[in-house]
């Protein structure tokens, strides 16, 4: 295989950006000049290399518009909910189940985890925050256990998989060139087991320290109130991408309303991971969207809305719940058609369109066109803050993609496109160990040195494309890489690992120290992840 000198400028543009991403830096400026200097070298010509910016973040945003419209679309119906108070009265029910430390901590995880898996966790935080983790407190349950478990099951589990909306299935699969199916199945696995691992290794940590049922377990928490919101707000100073953040403590109290988004930058300017998440995020995503809530609008319940808002707090999941099942029923039998792909994320956001104009009409009669119109129009304000910085991150990896050099490129539709990734991996392929444990473990550490920057998102792009050309070389399944890249990736910078993404909202709420709240969890997540390592080999 022979090289060219744009193969080593995008070889050198892939380095570069890995390191940025190590100095937790936003990788946009790199990913735009590694285009445009790849582009130029390849054609030949100045203003193809100029023109290829363009190129790629169109393509980039012409095949990922479809992620961009489902956040859009979800988040538009969270903030019709939370106008009424219906997400409130959505998680209500479950207080009364946290008998003890115990019982609460399992039911702070898997109410958590639902809520994540249809609004993404971020957004879920104030929620979670406001309504039950006062209650786990107070059943016992010490915080730094609470907020680990809220971390684990709803940044990590829930956003890592993202197999409802998906987002980031979505994102690691066409970089890959496989099915969204395929990654999301797998990356579904995946979580679970890692999810699992890392819960029982926390609770096992944490009950030792669990203490009776008592109201004044709750008065202690409280009375640490104006010193760990102290500590929080130093923690988001020193880093600017935290300072958003802190809007999810705000909203859980209803005392300040914050409009904006987050993204997956570090940088004062850019946007925080999602999720957020996207991330979600997302969050970066996904990581998270810290501000997705207040950004949606909306207030807190009365009593002229409260009819209503039982309804819909009743409607919504019952909608979801349904869709999961028809979901599920394509998918294991033949009573339904299958739903692959796109046409999952088509379902999830047809149902929420219509939830968000049926809240919207419901609370405001005639005036809902225009409250419906609003919440639609902050829902894709917030996408773009939140999925934005990935566009150029994505083009500059499609641009090592032949189905999508050519269009960046501008060349003439009949000229064969370069495949400038893939020829690197061949041309390296006697170095490419064809061992699928150690390949599954770097491609699993190339996800988690992507995290670092503080994003869950942004780097999909890169472990999607290393995992379609490596695979194939080393007879493992794309998909299978595709998902693990996604666990080091959206579990490191998604909201677990790092103190410096949205892992700060969590660390607010519970009113802990974040860098306290990282050491509890990096063990068991660690574990988890190596434990789905192994699943993905001897499964996979």
């Amino acid at each position: 295989m022979h090289l060219t000198a744009a193969h080593w400028i995008y070889l050198a543009g892939v380095v570069v950006i890995i390191g940025v991403m190590i100095a937790r830096k936003n990788v946009v400026v790199p990913a735009v000049v590694a285009t445009f200097l790849t582009a130029w070298v390849y054609t030949g010509s100045l203003v193809r290399g100029l023109s290829s910016i363009f190129n790629a973040g169109m393509t980039a945003a012409s095949e990922l518009f479809d992620i961009f419209l489902i956040i859009a679309l979800i988040t538009a119906l969270l903030g019709a909910l939370r106008a009424m108070g219906a997400e409130r009265r959505m998680v209500r029910p479950f207080q009364g189940l946290m008998r003890n430390g115990r019982t609460a901590f399992f039911v702070l995880a898997a109410v958590t985890y639902l809520i994540s898996l249809f609004f993404w966790p971020t957004p879920a935080v104030p929620l979670i925050g406001a309504i039950l983790l006062p209650a786990a407190i107070r059943a016992g349950l010490p915080a730094v256990g609470a907020a680990a478990a809220i971390a684990i099951a709803g940044q990590g589990m829930a956003l890592s998989s993202d197999y409802i909306i998906q987002v980031a299935p979505g994102l690691s699969a066409k970089a890959a060139g496989v099915s969204t199916g395929s990654v999301a199945d797998k990356a579904m696995v995946l979580s679970l087991v890692t999810g699992a691992v890392a819960l029982a290794f926390v609770y096992w940590r944490t009950r030792r320290s669990i203490r009776p049922l008592d109201a004044d377990n709750l008065l202690r928490w409280e009375s640490a109130a104006e010193e760990s919101e102290t500590v929080v707000a130093g923690a988001a100073g020193s880093r600017a991408a935290g300072s958003r953040t802190l809007a999810a403590v705000a909203a859980t109290t209803d005392t300040t309303t914050t409009t904006g988004g987050a993204g997956t930058g570090t940088d004062a300017d850019a946007p925080e991971p999602t999720a957020a998440p996207p991330g979600a995020e997302a969050g970066t995503l996904g990581g998270g969207a810290v501000a997705s809530v207040a950004a949606a609008g909306g207030g807190p319940e009365d009593g002229r809305h409260a009819g209503r808002a039982k309804i819909f707090a009743v409607l919504v999941p019952l909608c979801f719940a349904a869709l999961v099942v028809y979901m599920l029923l394509g998918k294991f039998t033949t009573l339904v058609p299958a739903t692959q792909g796109s046409d999952a994320a088509a379902l999830v956001g047809g149902v929420a369109t219509l939830l968000l104009f049926a809240a919207s009409l419901s609370r405001d009669g005639a005036q809902g066109l225009s409250t419906s119109a609003s919440h639609l129009v902050d829902g894709l304000v917030f996408a773009f803050k939140a999925m934005g910085v990935v566009i150029p991150i994505a083009g500059f990896f499609f641009l090592g993609n032949s189905d999508y050099a050519a269009t960046i490129l501008g060349l003439d539709p009949h000229a064969k496109p370069p495949a400038l990734l893939f020829d690197l991996v061949a041309a390296g392929q006697q170095y490419i160990p064809h061992n699928a444990l150690i390949l599954s473990v770097s491609i699993l550490l190339i996800g988690m040195v992507t995290g670092l920057e503080g994003s869950g998102f942004s780097g999909l792009p890169m472990t999607g494309s290393l995992a379609g050309a490596l695979g194939p070389a080393a007879h493992v399944s794309p998909s299978a890489l595709a998902a693990l890249g996604q666990m080091g990736s959206v579990w490191t910078g998604g909201g677990v690992l790092i103190a410096w993404s949205s892992l700060l909202a969590v660390a607010g709420v519970a009113r802990v120290q974040v860098e306290t709240l990282v050491r509890y969890c990096f063990v068991p997540v660690l574990v988890g992840l190596a434990a789905a390592v192994l699943v993905s080999v001897l499964a996979f």
